[in-house]
């Protein structure tokens, strides 16, 4: 792929480095994708977390916040820009529509930003690049990915992983319940499947072969 994320063109004394591997994460809550992401980021990738970026974008006081709170009202924030995120998560979280008004928002801001860091990491020459966001495939950040990971597990794996974080049985019910079918809709866009049901030597052992088989194309 070339354009703008491509960094500057090599000069005649300065030879071109290696494009950097550009590997997106994603997957349903609890199936190990952070764990992938740590994996990664311990053979030199710049990782990137578009919900960390996401929670930096909405600082209190930010441009975002502020367009929050006078789109949604003083319940989900003061007119400073400090926002009430569970109110704003109990608000959109069973509305679709208030979703997407939201993400209206917050996602073109997000977006840049992440641009903006695979650009100074392309100009950095890391040898790869990682990012994880659970709306990968809607925000439309394949186009400029070598690979999808789609990192899933079986059910219970996944509760017990809910579990092991404190989240009530019902609340892990329903953050699962939240993303059904999300592994189905990734899925055909996936260059591999990551099962991270089992120990996290075999887990680690598939990530080692992806990565190396990706770094082979």
């Amino acid at each position: 792929m070339t354009g703008p994320l491509e960094g500057p063109a090599p000069s005649a004394e300065r030879p071109a480095a290696r494009r950097p591997l550009r590997i997106g994460i994603t997957g349903p809550i609890g199936c190990g994708k952070s764990t992938v992401l740590g994996w990664l980021a311990a053979r030199g990738a710049q990782v990137i977390d578009a919900d960390e970026v996401a929670r930096d974008v909405m600082a209190p006081g930010s441009a975002v916040a502020a367009e929050i709170v006078s789109a949604f009202g003083s319940n989900v924030g003061d007119p400073g820009g400090r926002l009430d995120r569970a109110a704003l998560a109990a608000l959109v979280f069973h509305d679709p529509d208030q979703l997407r008004r939201l993400e209206a928002i917050v996602h073109p801001v997000v977006r840049e930003r992440i641009l903006a860091t695979i650009r100074g990491a392309v100009a950095a020459g890391v040898p790869i690049i990682a990012l994880e966001a659970i709306r990968l495939v809607e925000a439309g950040y394949p186009s400029m990915l070598d690979e999808v990971w789609l990192v899933t597990c079986d059910p219970g794996a996944q509760r017990d992983r809910l579990a092991a974080r404190g989240l009530a049985p019902a609340e892990a019910v329903a953050r699962i319940a939240a993303q059904a079918g999300l592994a189905e809709r990734i899925r055909p866009v996936a260059t591999r499947v990551i099962d991270t049901s089992g120990s996290l030597a075999a887990t680690r052992a598939a990530v080692d072969a992806a990565l190396k088989d990706a770094s082979k194309s």
